[in-house]
């Protein structure tokens, strides 16, 4: 016998207990984000299908008082009054490509590197996997993340945990079906795993991949710029997943590990739809390559963030990208 039919053949029992005034739950969790009424749409399966909403971080006042940047993963000491201006331009420029910007107001003494929002969190169709950072300067970092999700209306579907550390960096969409997952200084096999048991449950498959010596997380390394098109840093990337790219018909633009590359973070854009990047200002012998190869470019100066060791990609916590024929990232 259905639910309904037991409600409605015992309206004398209380509403609590099914009776008169009862109303089941019918949607499934799924259904429900995808609604965008209990919970916000979100979400992607693919890194080049339109961007459509992001969470930015505004920078805290603890940036101001660092004085050994590199105790704090930085590179150089940073300007906080001009980080925030970049960070409100970087708002600006998305907004001007459609983009709905959230951004989340840390507490003054939040661990600095909060501004690098990608790090924290992986955000799927059904919700968010909230990440565990590697180092002992980024821990606790996690919790304002969660605040800006929930703030978002994003369900949080796990926490990593335990030993396991994963950065969101670390996983990138290759097709609709396959994440690949940077297993290394950042993110480790626990976290690997823990993503993976996630997204089993969506029905995509995690594939583990080693970046090469010396990269902080797979962003960077490898970035997709359009359907089957990736960029890669010819230092950073193996072998191994060269071939792995394409067996699944990629075209590779590899970039020699100059100045611009190293110095300037040239490859840590963020795709806004198919073939179009915005990137860091400042790189023109980079743009000259993107656009030579057909890759219309935007730019915005991020050098700042660059000087806290990171860049457009890393800042930029994507939340929700829209299915654009090719893909099926929003459902």
């Amino acid at each position: 016998m259905s639910t309904d039919a037991r409600v409605s053949s015992r309206p004398d029992l209380p509403s609590t207990l099914g009776g008169t005034g009862w109303s089941p739950r019918r949607a499934d969790h799924r259904t429900e984000v995808s609604a965008g009424r209990l919970w916000s749409r979100c979400g992607y399966r693919s890194e080049v299908a339109p961007l459509r909403e992001v969470l930015l971080a505004r920078p805290p006042d603890s940036l101001a008082s660092i004085t050994a940047p590199g105790a704090h993963l930085m590179t150089a000491p940073v300007d906080l009054g001009r980080l925030r201006a970049e960070a409100e331009a970087v708002a600006e420029a998305y907004r001007a490509h459609g983009v709905t910007v959230r951004v989340s107001q840390p507490p003054p003494r939040c661990p600095p590197n909060v501004i690098f929002q990608r790090d924290l969190f992986l955000v799927t169709p059904e919700g968010a996997v909230l990440g565990r950072t590697a180092s002992a300067q980024r821990a606790g970092e996690e919790r304002y993340a969660a605040a800006a999700l929930a703030e978002a209306g994003i369900p949080v579907l796990h926490t990593v945990r335990g030993d396991a550390t994963f950065e969101g960096a670390d996983a990138l969409w290759v097709d609709e079906h396959t994440v690949l997952v940077g297993c290394g200084f950042r993110t480790n096999q626990a976290g690997m795993h823990a993503v993976r048991e996630v997204l089993a449950e969506q029905g995509a498959e995690v594939l583990p991949v080693s970046p090469g010596p010396g990269v902080q997380h797979l962003l960077g390394a490898l970035m997709l710029v359009d359907h089957r098109r990736a960029l890669l840093n010819t230092r950073a990337v193996g072998t191994r997943l060269r071939d792995l790219l394409r067996s699944l018909d990629y075209d590779l633009l590899d970039f020699e590990p100059d100045d611009e590359v190293v110095n300037r973070r040239s490859l840590n854009v963020v795709t806004l739809r198919p073939g179009h990047v915005l990137m860091p200002s400042g790189c023109p012998r980079t743009r000259r390559r993107l656009e030579t190869a057909g890759v219309e470019v935007s730019e915005v100066e991020v050098g700042e963030y660059v000087k806290a060791a990171g860049a457009l990609g890393c800042l930029t916590g994507i939340l929700r990208r829209e299915a654009d024929g090719r893909t099926s990232g929003e459902r």
